[in-house]
């Protein structure tokens, strides 16, 4: 969201006392307290699309009239003399900020952020979500229409809407081989939610957990901000080695192991057969839970999904985790967790405490989606979407960047894993792609060294695809300093 309100180009106001206006009216809503820095004038012109010079005449009428002050080398900031302030009465907003338990994301998930608000028209294989032409969105609008939802809206039982938990009992038996009962599924506003609340609930300060590497885990700032202490569990072409599971229990003793077996985000991995019941023996073995992501595992191309561990599970050591995002629509804000009832019921309670629960209504949009004869055709089509959009993206590659990258083909998910031959500079590359009209995510993102992409290719339109491969190779030929 842009600090500032985008002028109207249209009044007869000047830009320039138009943006002076609106910041000022923002700084009196306290919205920039006295003593905050504003954005640079680049910047701001940046954000706004105008001139430098118009954001330059902006400032100079609000130093003017002692709104703000300005120093060399230090910005422009509120005067904290004007609006009836002193040093010692503004409170140090910059230290809140800096400060708490809670860390910020990391800088390239904000960058990649920042560009998609202010340039929409850039190509964006960085968000990992379907996009509107891959989502139900006929499907659920009919539903919407078929189904009044007129019920009292009051506060829901702590563990979700009764009729979606019921609903997920036989859509995990029917597509996922997982039985369970109402009373031991937690909904969630999605996977993230099921792995705070995990981590926040289950785990304590100083706690070692492992986790895969790379791993989607690196770009949750969640576990340090938990105060956990995280261990490395190297992903290959068969996903983790269990035994490694082992040793980093007998190094570390570590209280948990948190995996996403299926299509691995971000290198698309599947875990082997042979190697998830090895790794349920050592997790028997050892008394030690699992936390199953499992976001992808029905975007399977051929149609078979992986079986998940939770299916193999007799004894209750798997805590299986998913969600709606990656396969129908991220907006609904709905995921859940399948463990043990004492274990729902905790995280339950403390779910309650944040938020009195999720809102009912897309939960009851989400329970008449999965009760439809909607959901295998929708799969199907997805499927097959998926897997001519992954084609695209490897044709793009193999045609304009045959001897600088390598990759596996994944078989599922929504993302390509990319390892950039020569040598290259994470940052550079990525502002460079930014230049060129595109988004990606580094692979440092992910714990990963410098030179790894990862490519999302369920989000760019089908047309966007290949256009938007040849402005990445674009990218790389510039910072490697090759010509086209």
């Amino acid at each position: 969201m842009n600090l500032v309100r985008q002028p109207d180009r249209h009044s007869n106001q000047p830009l320039y006392q138009q943006i002076a206006d609106d910041i000022e009216r923002r700084i009196s809503y306290g919205e920039f307290p006295p003593g905050s820095l504003l954005p640079s004038e680049r910047k701001l012109a940046e954000q706004l699309g105008v001139n430098r010079s118009t954001v330059i005449l902006a400032y100079a009428e609000l130093r003017a009239l002692g709104i703000v002050e300005s120093r060399t080398g230090s910005g422009t900031r509120v005067s904290k003399y004007k609006w009836g302030a002193t040093p010692k009465h503004t409170p140090n907003w910059h230290r809140y900020v800096e400060g708490g338990s809670f860390l910020p994301n990391l800088p390239f998930l904000r960058r990649i952020r920042e560009a998609l608000q202010q340039d929409s028209t850039l190509i964006d294989f960085a968000s990992g979500e379907l996009g509107a032409d891959i989502s139900p969105v006929e499907e659920i609008n009919m539903l919407m229409d078929e189904n009044h939802y007129t019920a009292y809206l009051g506060y829901d039982n702590p563990q979700g809407f009764v009729p979606l938990r019921e609903a997920l009992v036989s859509y995990l038996s029917q597509y996922r081989e997982i039985q369970t009962t109402e009373s031991s599924i937690l909904i969630t506003s999605g996977s993230q939610q099921s792995l705070y609340l995990i981590t926040q609930c289950l785990l304590a300060p100083g706690d070692a957990v492992a986790i895969e590497d790379p791993s989607y885990c690196y770009s949750l700032p969640m576990f340090q901000s938990a105060g956990l202490r995280l261990f490395r569990l190297p992903v290959d072409a068969k996903g983790i080695r269990p035994e490694d599971v082992r040793t980093l229990y007998k190094k570390h003793r570590i209280k948990m192991v948190f995996i996403n077996p299926n299509y691995q985000n971000p290198t698309g991995a599947a875990l082997d057969a042979e190697r998830r019941i090895e790794l349920l023996d050592v997790a028997s073995e050892l008394g030690l839970p699992i936390v199953e992501d499992d976001p992808f595992s029905l975007t399977a191309y051929d149609g078979t999904p992986p079986k998940p561990l939770k299916s193999m599970d007799p004894i209750g050591s798997v805590l299986y985790i998913g969600s709606f995002s990656k396969i129908a629509a991220p907006g609904l804000r709905v995921g859940w967790m399948v463990a043990p009832h004492s274990v729902v019921e905790r995280l339950a309670d403390a779910r309650q405490q944040m938020d009195f629960g999720l809102s009912v209504v897309p939960q009851q949009m989400a329970a008449q989606f999965l009760k439809s004869p909607y959901v295998q055709p929708h799969l199907d089509r997805l499927r097959m979407h998926l897997l001519y959009k992954r084609d695209l993206v490897i044709g793009a590659l193999r045609k304009e960047l045959p001897d600088l990258v390598s990759f596996s083909i994944p078989q599922g998910g929504l993302h390509l894993w990319c390892k950039i031959i020569p040598e290259v500079s994470d940052n550079k590359l990525f502002e460079e792609a930014i230049r060129h009209g595109i988004v990606f995510v580094p692979g440092s993102v992910y714990g990963s060294d410098s030179g790894y992409v990862r490519f999302t290719f369920a989000r760019p339109k089908t047309d966007e695809i290949v256009p938007g491969i040849a402005k990445f190779a674009a990218s790389l030929r510039a910072v490697l300093g090759q010509s086209n």
